[in-house]
This record gives C-alpha cells, structure tokens and sequence, in this order.
C-alpha cells in the first residue's frame, strides 16, 4: 500500500508540473523562485526597524513586573 500511494503521489506532482508548463508556456522560475528570498529579507528588516523605533522612541510604558513596587496596605479589622 505504500508503494501505491508514494507512487500515486509522484505521479500527480508530475502532471501538476507539466500542467503548469503548459499552461504558462516557459519553464522560467516563477515569482517566489526570483523574489522569494529578496522579499523575506526586506521583511525581516522592515520588521526589525519598525519594532526598534516603537521600544526606543515612542516613549510607551511597558507593563512590567510589579514584585518590590508594591507595597501591601495595614490590615484593617472591621469595626462594628
């Protein structure tokens, strides 16, 4: 059985490459193939830049830990 279903696998992944052929009529690399890695490097970096002005410049107060800040109250008995 799992020769079957490895061949029937190759065997659909070579008619989806021939049919993409034919369709696009030229075996030149596609969009991902010649952009792929320029664009997820110019991603990264947009990302990295983007994040290092907003925790250097924008001057927001992260919400960070409160332990030694806070100072309990006296216990109050209640009063009757």
């Amino acid at each position: 059985m799992y020769r079957f279903a490895k061949a029937a696998v190759n065997i659909s992944g070579q008619a989806v490459r021939q049919a993409r052929q034919v369709r696009h009529g030229s075996t030149a690399p596609d969009f991902h193939a010649k952009y792929g890695n320029g664009l997820m490097i110019g991603g990264t970096v947009f990302c990295t830049a983007v994040w290092a002005y907003v925790l250097t410049q924008t001057g927001i107060t992260w919400n960070m830990s409160p332990v030694g800040k806070v100072m309990p109250q006296e216990w109050r008995e209640a009063e009757e």
